[in-house]
């Protein structure tokens, strides 16, 4: 770990911003943070009404699939909705000053998570065998888990 490694930064865009534009913001930011040209970042945004498709995603599972737009992404997981009032967290972090352990960061950003999360008073936890932070729901006579992040 590196004892100098400057704090992350944030930033938060007002209004929406398209999904393709912020990939690429994305990509351009990691390739300077590789670079040693810029520094570590947590962009905070909202976009436009669209499904994005994992690796795991099949067209099957979509009911309608022509309503909304679908963008291919190399992530894991199947299809996530994105809407506006459903904020983004896009962490752009230097792995390689993190120990190079993806396994210990993801579990790291779900602790993360989590604890902003109570804040909210939501509680959130993570699931033996499953990826991500997940909230319990409950009704009259059923209870269910749901992905928040």
């Amino acid at each position: 770990m590196n004892a100098n490694r400057q704090p992350i930064g944030w930033a938060a865009s007002p209004g929406l911003v398209d999904y393709e534009t912020a990939v690429l913001a994305m990509e351009a930011r990691a390739a300077a943070i590789a670079a040693g040209e810029a520094g570590e970042i947590v962009w905070l945004l909202e976009h436009p009404p669209l499904y994005t498709a994992g690796v795991s995603a099949k067209d099957a599972d979509l009911l309608d699939p022509g309503r909304l737009r679908v963008f291919r992404s190399a992530r894991g997981g199947q299809f996530t909705y994105h809407a506006p009032v459903l904020p983004v967290a896009y962490v752009m972090l230097d792995l390689r000053q993190r120990g190079r352990d993806v396994t210990r960061f993801v579990a790291d950003l779900e602790a993360w998570i989590i604890a902003a999360l109570e804040r909210f008073k939501v509680k959130g936890q993570v699931r033996e065998g499953r990826v991500g932070v997940w909230v319990e729901r409950k009704g009259p006579g059923w209870a269910r888990d749901d992905k928040i992040a």
